[in-house]
């Protein structure tokens, strides 16, 4: 008898429970589905929120007013969590002016989907393996990027040049460090 009892409880509360589901879904389905595709897009490191970490490459990038023009580049390429990686990685940033200074209509272009492997490996030539500052880099002949190509490093006086750009400050990250530039690294291909 006991057993039965337990056994038209158990089946009472999931009838409730099932019905209570019911209605909150019925409620609530283009919310839930739209929410649904947002969590399946934005997935991976880059989408935890963290207040009390040093700030990583990309919410440096993403705080800065000058590289909106950046940041839009990086969400299109799909490469926000390749930015937040433990690193370390130096991220050579240019300016929203210097991809002002590109031909008219190549940002428009390469931020289509259709050439969103294109503008990453255009990404992947900003980014290099090490935390160096500005002053040690005046100690290599060149830096090996992501996108595989190697940059040159050029010293003028104190100003560096990494693959043709000149870094103009420098901001340290948790996970490595932005050397802000004033020109897009093409790749050499």
């Amino acid at each position: 008898m006991k057993t039965i009892l337990k056994m038209l409880f158990v089946s009472s509360a999931l009838l409730v429970f099932a019905a209570c589901k019911n209605e909150t879904a019925t409620g609530t389905s283009v919310e839930s589905s739209t929410k649904s595709d947002v969590q399946t897009k934005n997935q991976g490191q880059a989408f935890i929120e963290d207040d009390e970490s040093e700030p990583n490459l990309l919410q440096i990038a993403i705080g800065s007013p000058d590289h909106t023009t950046l940041v839009a580049a990086v969400q299109a390429a799909g490469l926000e969590n390749s930015l937040v990686n433990a690193g370390p990685l130096m991220v050579f940033a240019p300016t929203n002016a210097a991809f002002d200074a590109l031909p008219p209509g190549t940002v428009e272009e390469l931020l289509k989907p259709e050439n969103k492997e294109k503008l990453a490996y255009i990404l992947k030539n900003h980014v290099t393996p090490g935390n160096y500052s500005k002053d040690f880099l005046k100690k290599f002949k060149k830096v090996g990027q992501a996108s595989g190509e190697d940059a040159a490093v050029e010293v003028k006086g104190e100003d560096v040049y990494v693959g043709g750009a000149k870094i103009l400050a420098s901001v340290p990250a948790g996970n490595g460090i932005v050397h802000v530039v004033d020109k897009v690294i093409l790749p050499a291909n």
